[in-house]
Parts: structure tokens; sequence; C-alpha cells
């Protein structure tokens, strides 16, 4: 074993970078109305295609799963369209 003292590089601990991702501002949580519709749309989709799995029906697990992708495309629109967060269409509460 070394006696040697090991420094740590405080490059990355005054930046707030590790591994190339920026930790220094707070990710949020993503409360805004293209978010909220994405996760509920998905959400219903997941229960149509749960219960068609129990009762073993194919069409309609496959309707579940268009239903998910239909909430994942319509979030994207949303957020493209200004209500994601930080969205232009969004007044912000200060909160």
């Amino acid at each position: 074993m070394s006696k040697a003292t090991i420094s740590a590089s405080t490059s990355a601990a005054s930046t707030g970078v590790y591994d190339d991702v920026d930790h220094s501002e707070a990710p949020g949580h993503g409360n805004s109305p293209a978010a909220w519709t994405c996760v509920i749309v998905m959400l219903i989709g997941a229960l149509i295609a749960s219960i068609a799995f129990v009762i073993a029906n194919t069409p309609v697990f496959i309707a579940g799963a268009v239903v998910m992708v239909i909430g994942l495309l319509a979030g994207w629109v949303m957020r493209k369209a200004g209500y994601g967060v930080g969205g232009s269409k969004l007044k912000n509460s200060g909160h």
C-alpha cells in the first residue's frame, strides 16, 4: 500500500457536472399539462391492456397498446405546442 495522499479533483465539485451531466440545476418534476395528459392517457391505455390480458382478448390488448402510443404522441405534440415545462403557453405562477 502506498502512503501517498490522494487529493480530490476540484473541477467536478465546483462546476456541478459529473459524468457529463449537469447537476447544478434541479430537474423539476415535469408538472405541465403536456406531462399530465401523457401520463393519464398512457395509464388508461395500460389499464385497458391489463384487463384485456387477464381476459385473454388480443384485439382489446392491442387497442390498449395503441392508446398508450397515442398518449405518448399527445404529450410530445403538446410539449411542442408550448404546454410543456417552461413552455410559451404557460403562465409562471412564481411557485
